[in-house]
């Protein structure tokens, strides 16, 4: 039920970025967090990996961020109405091709799907991705976007 849930709000955050987005902090960050953590938790409390299981899932999440990062290079960060906006590129749907072939292939060589929960593995991508985005928009001076809820997050330079 999880991986739906993960899958359905990968497609929603595609569709909304390749529209072009104010870039929001909140958005940035929150679900690749929310993902992991629901990911890590299901790991631990089903699976409980060790060792060289261990090893392979720390392994696939170093994988998955690096990628992730590189995908984070990809969007377009431009200023409108006085704040930062995103728009994903052809390159970053290139990059998030490349990133399912390696994760597909990944998956191919575990002894264990298990070891590869599918909330962990897009939460840490879009973790990598958030982490070089925001590394990013924080070089051009300009701020995140207003939160829609007026929050103290909208104040992040």
């Amino acid at each position: 039920m999880f991986a739906f849930i993960a899958l359905a709000l990968v497609v929603v955050v595609v569709i909304r970025r390749f529209k072009g987005e104010p870039l929001r902090a909140r958005d940035l960050f929150g679900p690749p967090v929310v993902l992991v953590a629901i990911g890590a938790y299901g790991l631990v409390k089903d699976v409980h990996p060790v060792g060289a299981d261990l090893a392979w899932v720390l392994g696939g999440a170093i994988v998955g961020l690096l990628l992730g990062a590189l995908r984070g290079l990809t969007p377009r960060l431009y200023v409108r109405d006085g704040h930062l906006w995103q728009r994903y590129t052809v390159w970053t749907l290139l990059v998030w091709a490349a990133s399912a072939a390696v994760n597909v292939g990944l998956g191919a060589l575990t002894t264990s799907e298990e070891l590869r929960p599918m909330t962990l593995s897009i939460g840490v991508s879009l973790l990598g991705e958030a982490l070089a985005l925001g590394l990013r928009a924080r070089t051009t001076g300009a701020p995140f976007a207003p939160d829609k809820d007026g929050s103290l997050l909208d104040r992040i330079r």
